[in-house]
């Protein structure tokens, strides 16, 4: 709740807002499904456990194994290159879709609805489509009879980790998508007809007006892009499963077969703790250099 001055009386004051008694649900729940959890996952970091029989205390053990693995170095180093490649193919692609439906034609409406049909589609079912449809056996190079398209995507490793960003793009960008979607239309409308005035191109109007307008929300669905990329495991476990090798078994995927596969939840923990350090580090390093935290409003009049 916060309190603003009235003009009669320098002591006195006028209440706004809600009172904040009304975030206690939010706060109750963030704590029982987020840091409970956080603090039971770091507690475990430091045992043995498969799951069943009582954990048993192992201090420093799990850490030292786990950071000695050159596989968790691996799926950190995929998870890292996850970011930087999806960052470089979602955001051009969000970007371009997002301003081309914030037009208000009509056919732009009935393509925007193709455009974000992946956003409805749970990851499971995105991830068993493409399998099926990536077979090399009866999948799309069988139905259309390409020979380019017979290939075996899912199965070579210098191919499947390029597939699974494709993936993950077709599944990504309607959201992004509709972040830019948004922020375009909160752009004035009095900033483009000055400059058709001018005699702006449709090119330059993009550049100079579109592109520096949106650049908050560039931050934001890069923040949220960067750090969700480290959460990627549905659609790849389904694709791949970590495979073929260790070519695209990423750092969540890596915990999950740790934890489950291997029974061993102690050294998932550890790699639980690392994905929570590394989202928070590059949560925090995005915040700081974007300077998300000093962003003001840029709606007309405010």
């Amino acid at each position: 709740m916060s309190r603003v001055k009235t003009e009669s009386g320098a002591g006195a004051s006028l209440r706004t807002g809600p009172s904040s008694w009304m975030v206690a649900p939010a706060l109750a729940f963030f704590l029982i499904f987020a840091i409970v959890p956080l603090i039971l996952a770091a507690v475990l970091s430091f045992t043995k456990w498969d799951g069943i029989n009582p954990p048993a205390w192992t201090g420093l053990g799990n850490w030292t194994r786990t950071l000695s693995d050159p596989v968790t170095f691996q799926s950190l180093g995929l998870s890292f290159k996850v970011i930087i490649v999806s960052w470089l193919v979602q955001t051009p692609l969000s970007l371009l879709v997002g301003v081309f439906t914030a037009g208000r034609q009509r056919y732009r409406a009935v393509l925007a609805a193709l455009y974000f049909l992946p956003l409805i589609l749970s990851s499971a079912a995105i991830g068993i489509a493409f399998k099926a449809l990536l077979d090399p056996n009866f999948g799309l190079s069988k139905a259309f009879g390409i020979p380019a398209l017979a290939q075996d995507w899912l199965g070579n490793p210098q191919l499947v980790f390029y597939v699974v960003i494709f993936v993950i793009a077709w599944q990504f960008v309607p959201f992004h998508s509709l972040l830019y979607q948004a922020g375009t239309r909160q752009i004035p409308t009095s900033f483009y007809e000055a400059a058709e005035l001018d005699g702006a191109s449709r090119m330059q109007q993009f550049f100079h007006i579109t592109l520096p307008q949106l650049r908050y929300t560039i931050v934001t669905s890069s923040t949220l892009m960067v750090v969700g990329s480290l959460t990627y495991f549905d659609v790849v476990y389904i694709l791949t499963q970590g495979g073929p090798g260790y070519s695209t078994r990423l750092l969540p995927l890596d915990m999950y077969l740790t934890g489950f596969a291997s029974s061993d939840m102690g050294d998932a923990s550890v790699l639980a703790m690392l994905l929570v350090v590394i989202g928070l580090l590059l949560a925090l390093g995005l915040t700081k250099l974007t300077g998300f935290s000093r962003m003001t409003s840029q709606q007309e009049g405010s």
